[in-house]
């Protein structure tokens, strides 16, 4: 598994890409897809709510769990991916490309996010 260098990760299993115009993407991790198992249903943040970093936002729903969406930052929800809504199963095949979540204007970003080395040697405990 390997976690792309450019993106910054929580322990919660979220990454977060660098953002463009002050709006960053969020998904979940190889790490926690691998973990959640088939990823059946989808419930994500509306366009217009406001997160706030380690709050939950969401709710992923596998064949072996109903687990928390945790948002990385702070900030206003500006996108949210329809194609992982349609089809949650992008969630397990492309967790770093068609898989991400929601796009969201970055107000505060915690000091505690990770590298993708970090997170790799986190993940593996």
């Amino acid at each position: 598994m390997s976690n792309p260098q450019q993106l910054r990760y929580s322990k919660e299993h979220e990454w977060l890409s660098a953002a463009e115009d002050g709006v960053a993407t969020v998904g979940i991790t190889e790490h926690a897809a691998n973990a959640l198992g088939d990823v059946v249903f989808v419930q994500l943040p509306e366009v217009g709510d406001t997160v706030s970093a380690g709050d939950t936002c969401g709710e992923l729903e596998s064949t072996k769990s109903v687990s928390d969406l945790y948002s990385p930052v702070a900030g206003e929800v500006t996108e949210v991916n329809q194609d992982v809504v349609d089809d949650p199963s992008l969630v397990n095949s492309a967790p770093f490309e068609g898989g991400w979540l929601f796009k969201v204007r970055v107000t505060e970003e915690p000091q505690d996010l990770l590298s993708a080395d970090e997170y790799t040697a986190f993940s593996a405990g």
